[in-house]
């Protein structure tokens, strides 16, 4: 399987926060979802694969390609949703066609309007009048109307409702549905990843802490439930972090039917993604 990015050793020092160094590579033809709390490096990351801003060391290629070097061939290989919008709040989507097709050979003018048609948008409808989910919807079907490969998405579905963020959601599986295309997903709305995503990058101070299939960490991690005066009982090594709470102890665990067959008297409940950030960031080790 060829890689769509490809990361190495990859820095970006400010004066109080350091991102990396990260060393990474994302497969062709998957869903990557990107969590971490706010502050964590994630869209520093992004920013640095776009040539937005440039790395205090590292490479990065997109496609076989140095980003920092990349022609607009490449670029127009990738579409890109982020989390500010870039456009001038007095344009139309009629104007951000009539700009993308001067910019993009692949733009595909009848693709934006059923894109914006599914997502009930108005050509002729200024941005500045539309909430801030109705822009993003814009936004959406902008990055995928000149027929991208890879799709690098900063909270792509913030502010939609769950009925269009579900629309959207199944715009991007079919999106990556012929294993060619690719996209990196950034959201706070873990459950979302946790409906598409084939892998989960969770970035904490910079640095990665988990790379692994979506399947393989709900399926093998889990949370164990303990009361105050039981916790000794828990054997040490089994401990991955843990939380405590007024009245029990939240254990991150690893192997949960091992777990379940080892600590018999106690719950190992299934772990969400969400779940398994609050315990990596606030848990104790």
């Amino acid at each position: 399987m060829k890689n769509a990015i490809e990361i190495n050793a990859l820095e970006k020092k400010y004066d109080n926060f350091k991102l990396g160094e990260i060393n990474l590579e994302i497969p062709s033809g998957l869903i990557i979802g990107l969590i971490g709390e706010n502050g964590a490096g994630k869209t520093t990351l992004i920013k640095s694969l776009l040539n937005i801003i440039k790395p205090s060391k590292g490479k990065i290629k997109i496609f076989n390609n140095d980003s920092e070097e990349m022609e607009l061939d490449i670029k127009e290989d990738v579409g890109v949703v982020l989390d500010n919008m870039f456009f001038q709040e007095i344009l139309t989507p009629h104007d951000i066609n009539t700009i993308m097709k001067d910019i993009y050979k692949n733009w595909d003018t009848t693709l934006f309007n059923d894109y914006l048609s599914e997502f009930g948008i108005n050509f002729n409808q200024p941005l500045k009048t539309m909430s801030k989910g109705m822009r993003k919807k814009v936004e959406i079907a902008t990055s995928l109307a000149h027929k991208p490969k890879l799709l690098i998405l900063d909270e792509p579905t913030s502010g939609l409702d769950p009925v269009v963020r579900n629309e959207v959601l199944e715009i991007f599986q079919k999106f990556v549905s012929d294993e060619e295309h690719t996209i990196l997903f950034s959201t706070h709305i873990t459950s979302d990843l946790e409906h598409i995503a084939d892998k989960i990058i969770f970035i904490d101070k910079g640095q990665i802490v988990l790379n692994e299939l979506r399947d393989e960490i709900i399926d093998n991690y889990g949370i164990l439930k303990c009361s105050l005066d039981s916790f000794d009982k828990i054997d040490k090594k089994d401990i991955i972090c843990y939380k405590k709470n007024k009245y029990d102890y939240e254990i991150l665990i690893y192997d949960k039917n091992k777990m379940n067959k080892k600590y018999k008297d106690f719950i190992v409940d299934r772990i969400t993604l969400e779940d398994l950030m609050i315990l990596i960031i606030k848990g104790e080790k």
